[in-house]
Formats: C-alpha cells, structure tokens, sequence
C-alpha cells in the first residue's frame, strides 16, 4: 500500500477497518523522499456516519447531501461548504470517470472533521504531492480534485490497496473561545442591532409527526395562543409559509432537516400572520426519538439569533496581504447563498449596516420593467410588504426613482416618493438601481428614521454594492423562474389529470378549490353562473383553516359578487377586505361600550369576526371562469392581512382558471344531458305497480350499463278493465338507448291494444305490425302477454301467450315446477304471425314465474344458469311470498358469476296466497 501526504504534516489517521499502516512508503523514481512524521495521533474519533453511492450521475448530489447533512447535524456548520466542495470533486472522480461505487466515510474528531472517499480503481495514476508544477493545470479535465484537496485541507492523503484507492482530507474547525460554535467581532454599542422592549425567543419543540409538543411562556406571548391550546396540534396548522410551487422548502420537509434557518410566519391567536425569524435544529431524545428544536423571534429582531458583521466604511475591495479580492465577495461574503432569497436577504442586510441603516429593501422588476414587486427587506413588516407591486413610472403611487440613483432627505416633504415606506417612520431614504446590460432589473434602498442622513456620497457606494451584484441576482431570479416553471408545468399537468377524471359539478368544484389552497392562497371561493340572465352564485368557499370556512362564506353572502367581466387575467377586489373590516370594527366598538350596545368580553365577543377580517383582509384577486366563449363563473383567490401574490402565481392560477371552467362547463353540460337522459328513461318505465287483489306481485328490473334506468328489457302490469290486468315481460335484442326506444313503443302499444278488448293474439300480431313499420330501426321482440283473472276461489286464471320469450315457470305447493306456455314465434321477424293463448290456472300457493333471457344466460366461464338451473332454484322457494322469491332469484343469479351482470334483467314474480278464513 503506497500513501502520498503532504510535506512537513502527520500521515493519514489508521483506516476504522483496524488495518495497520506501515510507517514507510515506497517513492516513485525520481521523486525525493518525504519526511514522515510518526507522532502518535492525539485526536479521538467521537462519531462517524459512512455511506456508499452507486456509478451513476445522481449519486455525486446525493453525496453531498450525506456529508452536508451529517456535519451540519455534528454542528460543524463553519466547514460544511468546504467538505461539501472537496467531497462532490472526490466522488465525481469515482462515480463519473472510474466508473465504480465510491464509499464515503465521515469521522468526527475533537478538532475538526475527516472524510474518506473510496472507489474500485486502484490502477489510476494519482499525482504526488511534490513540485508545484507536478499537480498540472487547473484546466486539465482530471486532477482538480487532489488540487482541491491541497488547497482546502488541513491534511489530505492517498492510500492505495490491491483492491481499492482512498482519498481522504482533514478539515479542522477554526480556533474560538472555548464553548462556542460561532462568534462575531467586537462592535461599538452604537453598531448593535435595536430590539424593541424585551426580546422574546419562542421555544417550540416538534416531534417527528410535524405535532407540537412544547411551547413557551415567549411563545404565548408573541403569538397569542396558550400552550394548552396548541399542544398537540400540528406546527403546520399555524405556520404561514411561503412556499412556492416548484421552488424552495415545505415546512414538513424543513422539519426534517438537521438544521434550518429562515423566515416564515406564526398565525396568531387574533388571525393575524406574526412573520419571524426561525432556527430550527434536529436533536434526539435519550430514547433516540426525533424532534425538532424552533427558536422564533420576529423577523424585524433575526439578529438575536444571527447577527452579521457590519462591513467598516472605509472597507476597500483588498485582502490582508495586499492582493485584490472579488468585490462582490465583499459585499456579501463567502460562501454567497445559492438561492435566490437568501442572496436577497443578505444583500438588504449587509446594505443596511454598510450605510448603518435602520432598514433596508430590495425591489425586483417585472419582465416588462413597467412594475416592480417587493421580494426582501429588513428593519420593516416584510410579511405585510412581501410581493407587492408599485408601477415604474407613471400614475399615483408610483417608483418615480427606480432607474436613477436618488437620494431624499426627508419623505414627509415629498410623500408617495417611495411607497414602500408609507406609515413606517422613516424619513431619509437612498435608492439605487439594479442593473443589467442597460436594463432594470430592480431597486435597492437604505432608510433611516432621521432625516438628512445621506449624501450623493452614500449613493455612490450603494450604487457600487449593486453593480456587484446586480448580475447575481438576475442570475438566480432567472434560476428560480426556471424552477417555478417546471414546478407549475407539474402542477398544471396533475390539475389536468384530476379534473379530467370527474364529470360531476360538486366534484369538479371541491377539485378546484383544494388545488388553490393552498398552493395558490389561502383562501378561495367559486361564483357559477347559470345561464347570462343569471347573477353569479356563490358555489364553494375553501380555507386552509377550516373554521374559517363559514365565516368567510357568511361574509362573502352579504357582499355583491365581482362583475362577471369575461376579460382574461386576475383584477383586484377589494370588497371583501372592506366589509371584514368595517364588520371588525363595528364589533370592537360594542364590545367597549362605544356604540351604545351592551359591553361583551373582547376574547369572546369579537373572536370571529376579527379572525375573519384577519382572513380576508390582504390581496383579494378574481379570475373569470371562461368555456366556450361565455362567462360561467369567477374564481376568487385570497391573501390574509396585508399579504400579496406574486407576479408568476397570479400567471399559474390563470392558467388554472382556464382549465378548471372547461372542465366546469364539461360536468354541467353533462349533468345536463344526464338529467335529460334519466327523465327519458323514467319515461319509459311503467309508472307503477298497481295492487290486486288475491294476488302478491313483486318486479326487480336492472337495466346493463352505467346511469341507464331502461334498456331492452322492460315489464308492465295495468289494469284492462273488468277484473281483469294485463301482464308482460319482454326483450328487445340489444341494450342501451336504441333498445329503449323499441321498449317504449311495446309498451304503450300493449296497454292501448289490451284496454281496446283485444285478445292476446291479437295485442301481439298488431304490436309486430308496428315493430316492423319502423324499417331500418326496427328490433326483434320476444315478449310473454298475458291476461290475468283473480277468482272467488282464491285462485287465478290466467290467458298467456309466449312470442319467442323464455318460458313462464310455475311452481306448485308441493314444489313441483313445470313450463306454464308453450313456445311460438318472436316479434317483428315476419308479418304474418299466428299465435295462440293458452290457459293456466294459478291454485293458492302456486307462484308464476317470468324472467328475461338476462336471468338464464348468466355465464360463469363455459358455465350458464340456464333454464334447468332456474327450475332449481325455483324449487327452494315453496311457501315464500312473491316478494322472497323475486330477491332468492336474484341473489342466485348474482351469486353464480363474480363479474357484474352484462345484461338486462327483468324478474316478474305472481303468487296466489289464497284466501285466509277467520
């Protein structure tokens, strides 16, 4: 085993295999020889974490998330970026160009951290550390990684073995005051951070459900909630996010991380969004159960928890020694964030302190230049001002100094000057553009709450700051804007798919709203409209708080709806912030006394109806709903107090508006047709059974296939006249709609034939008559008539003919079942039929039977029900009512095939009971 180490520095540390290292290494021909030294090593491995990585691509990020996360969860947070540097490099090496697994291995010392990266191909040349020249240019495609190594480590070595080539490197924490983690310079107490009053830090603790299971006296405080009403629930019931589609964190995945910092906000008990600065850190208990640790305190006071240095005034873009440095490094330090708001926030903070601010702000423009849209400030409400828009240029309330640096002494004397800052209490402002190539890219700004704090010569430094980094942040908004479109493609495409899958209106309208909440907003409701002589109704409100859900639909009741206006893209609506407030405040004065009603409890009394305003009372946008040329509703998205939508989610939910009011109009011209097609159907249908007297009667009809009531096989029994009823049972070939209309012609033609005093031969030969003028769209029929007379005796005789039909059954008292009609031929086949009735008397307790050929096709594989199969089943049911022998046929017919029926059925079932003396 050969090891190459850098000169004048200890060997590499023992494998954790326990392999023993030899203390002499065989030299390479014309390399002098290295002094090696052999103290013993004093440093104690406290932890280590090992993984291995398959040769693909993917693996080289999902390396670098195993050593950021394991050193972060070590707290080693100062040498994170350098190991996550070295580690891709190494790994890269192995993965991509050896082509092999690589094993990484991380091991935690008193004084720092060791990595060690292993692949399968020992047979690679690896450069020893020797001239300078000998490590080869960084433009070379191999070798960086060693190069980085060198550069970067404290210590780095190569071991080799017949098998596998280890590389590993040795970063040491930096040396700080025993006990800390982290420290900053000493600061004159002018240049400390202003905390308003006492400064609280609310403790939560969150175990691994995302469930709070510790709150603080702080945390009540600041937000309002006691810890008995909040325990328990989950964080992400009260946890305003900003997440957006396709870019950044969800607070459940940010729960799940060693270590997290940023800014979010805490729904206070009134409803109001507290926005505060949060550091969240994954611990485990001494029965390793996982939680999560949240420090929060509001965001205008983050530098409780993190302070950043103020950069000197008279800072110059030079090192220690002399030599120039990256002024954009200057301005926002190394490593800068690799995502776009935490480059913002930095950049707000580190202008702030630059010109020692009291706060400061970052404006980003729109893709036309003509608004710009608030994307980071500090020192101000960021939560209230995050995302709004102010135009450019033109009209009231507009950013006249956006695309020139501009300095104002005192805003109360030029007020609107920069909207932004209206009713904060600052006063001197300095604002500089951001520019790229020529173009406005956005618009930085210091403010302090004194007047006349800055020159011309304070805006030359900023503007300098912002040409440094003006490209960055385009580049990284231009990386986000890619992000958020693949992530709203993502999101559109599964809207598609999900209303796509229903045609039923209520379905479509519940879809619509839970893919807005809260994706979209934080509330939503739906206005459809009827017909154009309809006014919008309101259909469907949704809140990510379901308590809020009847308040907001209250509201939203005694307010006009929005304008059906069919012009495309999202208008502002301010009524409902409006309303809530006027409510809000109306409800506040009784509950003091000052309206001259009675004085109620604040907590009680006006609860709702503050946490309702609170709801409502930000940005308020409404979106037509527009299919087929015509306005069929109004989407409504909404913001809580003071919030905003931001340019591109306005742009996705308007994308999503036009596929959710096609996939609207679909379900309601398909309700429509469905409502037609079953009011047809019931049509169709006889519109009753009617009683008769000596005999029970009981029908089951099942018409085959999805939302049809009628098909081709169809039933009747009505009255003649005399005494006497007609019966019939029949099948039209084929099902669906076309079989349905042969079934209404048969059976409103038998019920007019039979009361006109015809016999039954006759009924049954007019009847194919008028099956057979059809012509084209004429069907075979076959079809058992018959006419049925109640007796004194208690029977019933019975006058039946058989077109075609599967024969009647009749089951005598001693079980007994024989064929009650003979065979003859079927309907609208040939014109000239003869046909015959027979005569059947039904004795008490006898029970005729008449069926479809749905009933006796029922098919099992080769296996059918058939007629014989019937007769048996028949026989089991001496002594039961009419009404059981119809359900024990039916169950044996659904019980003899485990597919759903593929038919129709038609199930007649007559029983003579007899007469019953006293």
């Amino acid at each position: 085993m050969t090891t190459g180490v850098i000169p004048g520095e200890q060997p590499p540390e023992p494998q954790p295999t326990g392999e023993l290292m030899p203390q002499q290494r065989r030299e390479p021909a014309g390399h002098a020889a290295l002094h090696v030294d052999n103290r013993p090593r004093s440093s104690v491995i406290t932890a280590r974490a090992a993984a291995t990585f398959e040769p693909v691509g993917r693996s080289v990020a999902t390396a670098r998330s195993f050593v950021r996360d394991t050193l972060q969860g070590w707290g080693f947070a100062d040498i994170v970026d350098d190991a996550v540097v070295l580690t891709s490099e190494l790994v890269t090496n192995a993965v991509v160009h050896a082509g092999t697994h690589a094993d990484v291995l991380c091991l935690r010392t008193e004084d720092g951290v060791r990595i060690e990266v292993s692949d399968r191909y020992p047979e690679r040349e690896v450069p020893l550390q020797g001239a300078a020249a000998t490590m080869g240019s960084p433009d070379r495609e191999g070798g960086r990684g060693l190069q980085l190594c060198a550069a970067l480590a404290t210590r780095w070595g190569v071991d080799y073995t017949p098998t596998h080539k280890n590389v590993w490197f040795q970063l040491n924490l930096p040396e700080r005051p025993v006990g800390t983690r982290t420290a900053g310079p000493s600061l004159p107490a002018d240049l400390l951070p202003l905390a308003d009053g006492r400064v609280r830090v609310a403790v939560v603790q969150v175990d691994r459900k995302g469930t709070i299971t510790s709150w603080n006296e702080d945390a009540e405080d600041l937000f309002g909630h006691p810890a008995a009403e909040v325990v328990g629930r989950p964080l992400t019931e009260l946890a305003a996010w900003p997440h957006t589609p396709g870019t950044s964190t969800g607070v459940a995945e940010a729960l799940q991380l060693s270590r997290w910092e940023g800014s979010y906000g805490i729904r206070g008990a009134d409803g109001r969004v507290v926005p505060v600065y949060a550091s969240h850190l994954r611990v485990r208990d001494t029965g390793g159960e996982p939680s999560t640790v949240c420090l929060l305190v509001r965001d205008d006071e983050r530098a409780v928890l993190q302070t950043p240095p103020r950069v000197p005034a008279g800072d110059q873009a030079q090192s220690s020694d002399g030599q120039s440095t990256d002024p954009f490094e200057v301005f926002i330090g190394s490593p800068a964030p690799d995502d776009l708001d935490g480059l913002l926030q930095r950049t707000v903070e580190r202008a702030r302190d630059m010109l020692d601010a009291d706060s400061a702000f970052l404006l980003l423009a729109t893709d036309d230049e003509t608004e710009l849209e608030v994307r980071a400030s500090t020192g101000l409400p960021s939560a209230r001002q995050r995302f709004a828009r102010v135009p450019v240029e033109a009209g009231p309330g507009r950013y006249g100094s956006a695309r020139m640096p501009a300095v104002h002494d005192d805003l109360t004397s030029v007020p609107g000057a920069v909207p932004l800052l209206a009713g904060t209490g600052m006063r001197s402002v300095v604002t500089v553009p951001l520019k790229v190539e020529g173009r406005l890219t956005g618009s930085l700004g210091v403010a302090a709450e004194a007047p006349g704090r800055y020159s011309n010569e304070e805006a030359l430094r900023l503007q300098f700051a912002a040409d440094r980094i003006a490209l960055a942040v385009e580049s990284a908004r231009l990386g986000e804007l890619e992000r958020l479109r693949r992530g709203s493609l993502s999101f559109l495409v599964e809207a598609s798919d999900l209303l796509a899958g229903t045609l039923d209106r209520d379905q479509t309208l519940a879809l619509m709203a839970q893919m807005t909440v809260p994706t979209l907003a934080t509330w939503c409701a739906v206005y459809t409209i009827a017909d154009q002589a309809s006014e919008p109704y309101l259909s469907y409100v949704l809140h990510e708080d379901e308590e809020l859900i009847d308040g907001i639909k209250s509201l939203l009741s005694k307010i006009p709806p929005p304008d059906p206006v069919p012009t495309p893209g999202a208008r502002v609506w301010t009524a409902p912030g409006e309303v809530a407030h006027k409510a809000a405040l109306r409800s506040s004065m009784r509950s003091l006394g000052l309206s001259g009603g009675p004085t109620h409890r604040v907590s009680s009394g006006i609860g709702p109806t503050l946490a309702t305003a609170s709801a409502v009372g930000g940005e308020t946008v409404v979106l037509p709903l527009v299919a087929r040329n015509r306005v069929i509703g109004m989407l409504v998205l909404g913001k809580p107090t003071d919030e905003h939508f931001r340019q591109e989610i306005l742009e996705l939910a308007e994308d999503l508006s036009r596929r959710a009011a096609l996939a609207l109009d679909n379900a309601r011209l398909y309700s429509e047709r469905t409502a037609i097609s079953q009011a047809l159907q019931r049509s169709l249908l006889p519109p009753g059974t009617p009683h008769i007297d000596g005999v029970e009667v009981e029908v089951i009809y099942r018409a085959a296939g999805e939302g049809n009531e009628v098909g081709g096989d169809f039933y009747d029994l009505f009255p003649i006249g005399n005494g006497a009823y007609g019966f019939a049972i029949g099948d039209v070939c084929g099902t669906g709609p076309n079989a349905a209309a042969v079934t209404g012609l048969a059976r409103h033609a038998l019920r007019l034939l039979a009361r006109e005093g015809l016999s039954g031969p006759a009924v049954l030969q007019r009847l194919n008559s008028a099956i057979l003028d059809e012509g084209d769209r004429s069907r075979f029929l076959t079809l058992l008539y018959g006419e049925m007379r109640p007796q004194e005796d208690g029977s019933a005789e019975l006058k039946v003919v058989c077109a075609g039909h599967p024969l009647p059954l009749r089951l005598r008292q001693d079980g007994t079942v024989t064929p009650a009609a003979e065979p003859q031929p079927l309907l609208g086949v040939i014109e000239d039929l003869e046909l015959h009735e027979e005569t059947v008397t039904l004795d008490p307790g006898d029970v005729l039977l008449c069926v479809t050929d749905g009933v006796t096709e029922r098919r099992e594989g080769t296996r059918m029900l058939g007629d014989d199969g019937l007769a048996d089943v028949l026989t089991t049911c001496t002594g039961l009512t009419a009404g059981a022998v119809a359900a024990r046929i039916m169950r044996a017919v659904e019980r003899f095939a485990s597919d759903a029926p593929s038919d129709d059925m038609a199930i007649l079932a007559m029983r003579v009971p007899g007469i019953h003396k006293d």
